[in-house]
C-alpha cells in the first residue's frame, strides 16, 4: 500500500468517527472531502483569528430565505454555538451548524489563512576579515525553518556557483564553508541543534547512515528552480566521523549537457588542434592527469560529447557516474564493493565500442587492459593521478614496467589545472618588481617556435580589484593545460631505449619538441591579463 492509500484510509476512518459523533450530539454531519478545494470561500462573516480560536468556518452566506451555514468540530466550544444561535435569531436570521472532521477544518483553514511564503536573504561570501557578513549569514541560516534549511543550503551553493559544500563539526557550532572558483570560503556557523536536521536529511537523500562509525560515500540529485527554468543538480557526498560528529563534503555537479563542450573550455588554438587530431583518430590512449578538482572529468566529458555521433558507439566506466550523457552507455563501477575498472573494461570490449572512457587508471591491471584495448582498434580516454605529463609517464612506467606495446598505444597526455579568471572590467594593470620580472624571464626563456613571444622587458601584470559582483576580483575559472604529444623521442623512454626514465628527462625531451609546461602556460595567461601570477603560484 502506497502513502496515498494509507492517507485515504486514515481519512475514511476519521470521517466515520465524526459521523458517529454527530449522531451522538444530535448534529448534522457533513463530509467535506469533495468540496474542500472547490467550495467558494465566504468572506466578511468571521475573522481568521475567530475561526482559529473557535474551530469554526463559514460554509454559506444566508439571507432572509436561506440559513447561514457553518462547519464546526468536536473542539468548537458549545458556548460559541449557543451565542451565535441567539445572536442570529435575534436579528431574524436562520443559522445551521454541521459537524466536520478536523482534517476537513484544516483543509479549509489552509484556504482561508494560507501560510505566508518566507523569503530569506541570499548568502553572501565574506571578504577576508569580514566577520560581520559571516555573522549575518549565520543568523539567516539559523532562522531558516528546519524542513527547508538543507534545500536552502543547496540552492544558495548553486546560486553562488560553488563546487563544494563543507559541513564541519566544531565543539560549539557547525561550520559551513563553500569552495568557489577553487578557493574555500567560510560562509556561516550554525547552532549545534541544526546538525541532526542537516545530517538526517543528507542521510535520507544520499543513501548513507547518520550514525555510521566509518567513512561513507553517497550520491543524490535535486531540481533547482530559477524563475521559470529548472535544472538538475548532481551531488557526490563524502562523510567521515570526527570527534564532534560526521563531517561531510558535498561536491556539486551543475548538470547542463550543453556546457560539456570543448569550444567552451577556452583551450588555446594550437592545443585545441592537437586534441582534435588525436581524439578523432580511431585508436590510442589519451590520459588526463591532475589533482582532484582540476576539471579532468569536465574535459573528458567534453571530448566524449565531441565524439558522440551516430556512427560511433561510446561506453564509459565510472565510479560514480557524475553526468548523464545522451546517447552514451554509462556503466557504474562500485570499487568499494569489489568492482574493478579492469574487469569492467574487459567486459565492455566484447560490445565492440569505438570509444571507451575509463574513469581512472588506479592499478597495473587496469593500465594493461586499457593499453591492450587502445592497440586493438579502440580510442580509450582515462584519468590518472599525477602532477604533470612527465611524472604521469614516469608513474605509468613504474606501474607496468618498460613496455614496447605501451609506446605505440599512448598518444596524448594532458595535465590540467583550473585557475581563477580576472574580471576584465575591474582588473588593474601594474609594473612588476625586478624579482618578479626576472622570474617571468626565467620561466619563458626558451619558448618554442609557434608561440607568441611577449616582450619580456616591458610587460605588465594585473591584480584583482574587488567589486560588489566579484568580492575577490575574480569571476569563474579557466583551464591551464600542459599537453605532451607522444612522438618517437618520447616513445624511446617507454620502449627502454633510454635508461634515464625520470620526469625531468622526459619533460626536457618534450619541451625540445615544442611542449609548453603548466607553469609556462599559466605565466603566459597572466601576461595576457586573464589571471594573476599569485593564482598561478597557488594552483600550479
Amino acid at each position: 500500500m502506497n502513502e496515498a492509500d494509507v492517507q485515504a484510509k486514515r481519512r475514511e476512518s476519521e470521517e466515520q468517527s465524526t459521523r458517529q459523533r454527530a449522531a451522538i450530539l444530535g448534529l448534522s454531519y457533513l463530509d467535506t472531502r469533495d468540496i474542500e478545494a472547490t467550495l467558494p470561500l465566504v468572506d466578511g462573516i468571521l475573522a481568521v483569528d475567530q475561526m482559529h480560536r473557535g474551530y469554526i468556518i463559514p460554509l454559506h452566506r444566508g439571507n432572509d430565505a436561506e440559513a447561514f451555514q457553518f462547519g464546526i468540530t468536536t473542539q468548537t466550544p458549545q458556548s460559541l454555538t449557543q451565542a451565535m444561535r441567539q445572536s442570529y435569531n435575534t436579528d431574524g436570521k436562520n443559522i445551521e451548524f454541521y459537524l466536520i472532521s478536523n482534517s476537513g477544518f484544516k483543509a479549509f483553514m489552509l484556504r482561508y489563512d494560507p501560510p505566508q511564503q518566507v523569503h530569506y536573504d541570499n548568502i553572501e561570501i565574506a571578504r577576508e576579515g569580514d566577520s560581520d557578513t559571516i555573522e549575518r549569514v549565520s543568523q539567516t541560516l539559523n532562522s531558516v525553518s528546519s524542513d527547508k534549511v538543507f534545500d536552502y543550503l543547496l540552492d544558495q551553493a548553486d546560486l553562488l556557483g560553488a563546487s563544494d559544500i563543507h559541513i564541519e563539526n566544531l565543539r560549539d557550532a557547525i561550520r559551513i564553508r563553500m569552495r568557489i572558483d577553487g578557493a574555500l570560503h567560510p560562509v556561516a556557523e550554525l547552532h549545534r541543534d541544526r546538525y541532526r536536521v542537516i545530517m538526517g536529511e543528507l542521510a535520507s537523500r544520499a543513501g548513507i547512515s547518520s550514525a555510521a562509525q566509518a567513512s561513507q560515500s553517497g550520491h543524490m540529485q535535486t531540481d533547482i528552480t530559477r524563475g521559470d527554468a529548472t535544472h538538475l543538480l548532481n551531488l557526490r557526498v563524502e562523510t567521515v566521523p570526527t570527534m564532534y560528529g560526521q563531517d561531510a563534503v558535498l561536491r556539486l555537479f551543475n548538470f547542463d549537457e550543453t556546457l560539456l563542450n570543448l569550444d567552451l573550455l577556452g583551450i588555446p588554438a594550437p592545443q585545441r588542434r592537437e586534441i582534435d587530431e588525436i581524439i578523432h583518430h580511431p585508436r590510442g590512449l589519451v590520459l588526463m592527469v591532475g589533482p582532484t578538482g582540476s576539471g579532468k572529468s569536465t574535459t573528458l566529458y567534453s571530448m566524449l560529447n565531441a565524439l558522440n555521433t551516430l556512427d560511433r558507439k561510446l561506453i564509459t566506466l565510472e565510479d560514480p557516474i557524475e553526468y548523464g550523457l545522451t546517447g552514451i552507455a554509462q556503466i557504474p563501477i562500485n570499487t568499494n564493493d569489489g568492482g574493478s575498472f579492469a574487469d569492467g573494461l574487459r567486459s565492455v570490449l566484447r560490445l565492440d565500442p569505438d570509444v571507451v572512457m575509463v574513469g581512472e587508471i588506479r592499478d597495473s591491471d587496469t593500465a594493461r587492459t586499457a593499453i591492450q584495448a587502445s592497440i586493438t582498434g579502440h580510442l580509450v580516454l582515462s584519468s590518472f593521478h599525477a602532477n604533470s605529463t612527465s611524472s604521469a609517464f614516469s608513474r605509468m612506467i613504474d606501474l607496468i614496467g618498460v613496455n614496447p606495446i605501451f609506446s605505440s598505444a599512448i598518444r596524448l597526455v594532458i595535465a590540467q589545472r583550473l585557475v581563477r579568471r580576472l574580471v576584465d572590467a575591474t582588473k588593474q594593470a601594474y609594473d612588476p618588481d625586478p624579482a618578479t620580472r626576472d622570474y617571468v624571464k626565467r620561466v619563458l626563456a626558451d619558448l618554442p617556435d609557434g608561440v607568441d613571444h611577449p616582450d619580456l622587458d616591458t610587460f605588465q601584470l594585473w591584480r584583482p580589484i574587488a567589486s560588489d559582483d566579484a568580492p575577490f576580483g575574480y569571476k569563474g575559472r579557466m583551464v591551464i593545460m600542459e599537453q605532451m604529444v607522444v612522438n618517437d623521442e618520447i616513445q624511446k623512454f617507454i620502449r627502454g631505449d633510454i635508461e634515464d626514465v625520470h620526469p625531468e628527462s622526459i619533460e626536457q625531451a618534450a619541451r625540445a619538441h615544442g611542449m609548453l609546461t603548466l607553469e609556462q602556460t599559466g605565466v603566459l595567461a597572466a601576461l595576457r591579463g586573464e589571471t594573476t601570477l599569485e593564482e598561478i603560484g597557488r594552483v600550479i
